[in-house]
């Protein structure tokens, strides 16, 4: 072989190694929304905040206690791959500029069994806006 090929392998051999560590760290970051847990809450539970204060005492009135959530938070990553019929996937910009006064935000996934033992899950973009939580979307994340 000249020194050309040999040369050309093992550049072509460092490239494989490098985009293979790239693709494998890629894909082990973040972990996405399997990276949260779910949370019931029943009439036991105690409310880490507003927004799950106001969850579950919705919940109490509907009478569909427990309730299943993943409190996403702040997180960006899954505001991203939020989808609601106002929004599809925005950026804290975007709710800025749409939101007048926006101080906070926060994305959780609500399930909730009915009667027939069937699942609902939804995902609500809760907004903290003139000094009170309100609902600014609900939809699904995208995968």
């Amino acid at each position: 072989m000249t020194k050309f090929i040999k040369y050309l392998l093992l550049f072509l051999l460092f490239d494989a190694v490098v985009i293979g560590g790239y693709l494998l760290l890629r894909g082990k970051s973040g972990g996405g929304a399997d990276a949260y847990p779910w949370t019931t809450i029943d009439e036991a539970y105690a409310p880490k905040n507003t927004v799950e204060e106001f969850i579950k005492a919705d919940a109490a009135n509907r009478a569909a206690l427990p309730v299943f959530i993943k409190n996403y938070g702040k997180d960006t990553k899954i505001l991203k791959r939020f989808k609601g019929r106002q929004f599809a996937r925005p950026t804290e910009n975007v709710l800025n500029m749409f939101f007048k006064g926006l101080d906070d935000w926060m994305v959780v996934d609500i399930k909730i069994k009915g009667v027939n033992e069937r699942e609902a899950v939804r995902t609500v973009l809760y907004i903290f806006a003139n000094a009170q939580w309100k609902i600014g979307d609900s939809g699904s994340l995208l995968k």
